[in-house]
């Protein structure tokens, strides 16, 4: 396997496919998954030329089941770790949902150089827990739920989100796909108990919003307004306005997990960004 090891000892797992001195294209995963929630995306631009490189986040896939860490500070020096080992150079980073989160954060202190441009995907900035200054975000209530069923019986949660909220398959007139939900449940039950459990605080309530202020590249930033896990209204419009340079695209009625029920449609658009 392809891996780095960190300061304090963990693994991380990561895939690097296409030619060396091509730009690289860098995705970051959604909780609780792996870096193969991105096969639609890094099999198209690895057939557009591009280097393609996603990582297994600490505690999730392949990566080492570490003690602590997960959180948004450490998730973003893991991937400095990376990128520095690799020695990426004006690389797009790409993330969904939890891995929008971990960009914000890793390209607002990244090396001058390392980045060029970033998309989030339905991704979960500028905050997604409801507070006195975020009036629209959840309530607390709704995340010590994901906690208490992961704790109860980890395995039917990760059957139960993707057969509902995630892809939008609890919705009237759209068509389920187990493959879908199977490879979902996969890479989560690969990853480690504890830290999705803690990554649970990690995305709901890490407040991004200084992070995006301080982001100088383009960032692109699209969002389903079908969204049923981070809900649109306090997501992708507040993050597109808190950037210096942002591209606010949206996406009538899609889903959280787009990038995979809609790829078709996602991809080609991803590309037209990092092309400009």
């Amino acid at each position: 396997m392809s891996e780095i090891t960190t300061t304090d000892g963990t693994h991380i797992y990561y895939k690097d496919w296409g030619p060396r001195d091509a730009q690289p294209i860098v995705f970051h995963h959604g909780w609780p998954l792996s870096a193969d929630d991105w096969d639609a995306q890094m099999l198209f631009f690895l057939a557009q030329g591009y280097r393609v490189i996603a990582h297994d986040r600490r505690g999730h896939g392949r990566s080492s089941q570490s003690a602590g860490g997960h959180e948004m500070d450490t998730y973003a020096a893991d991937v400095a770790a990376l990128t520095d080992a690799l020695d990426l150079r004006d690389a797009v980073h790409i993330g969904h949902s939890t891995g929008g989160g971990e960009v914000a954060r890793y390209v607002a202190r990244a090396k001058p150089g390392r980045v060029a441009k970033a998309v989030l995907v339905s991704s979960v900035p500028p905050l997604m827990l409801r507070t006195e200054a975020n009036p629209g975000g959840l309530p607390l209530e709704v995340f010590d739920g994901f906690r208490a069923a992961l704790a109860s019986n980890r395995a039917q949660f990760y059957v139960d989100v993707p057969s509902g909220p995630f892809y939008n398959f609890d919705q009237p007139g759209v068509e389920k796909s187990q493959a879908v939900i199977d490879n979902w449940w996969r890479q989560g039950m690969m990853g480690a108990a504890n830290a999705h459990y803690e990554c649970i605080k990690a995305f709901s309530e890490t407040d991004f919003t200084e992070d995006l202020k301080r982001i100088e590249v383009p960032v692109l930033v699209a969002h389903g307004t079908g969204d049923q896990v981070v809900p649109y209204d306090d997501a992708a419009p507040l993050s597109a306005k808190l950037l210096k340079n942002s591209r606010l695209k949206t996406y009538e009625g899609y889903p959280h997990g787009m990038l995979t029920t809609h790829a078709d449609v996602l991809n080609p658009d991803l590309l037209a960004f990092v092309k400009e």
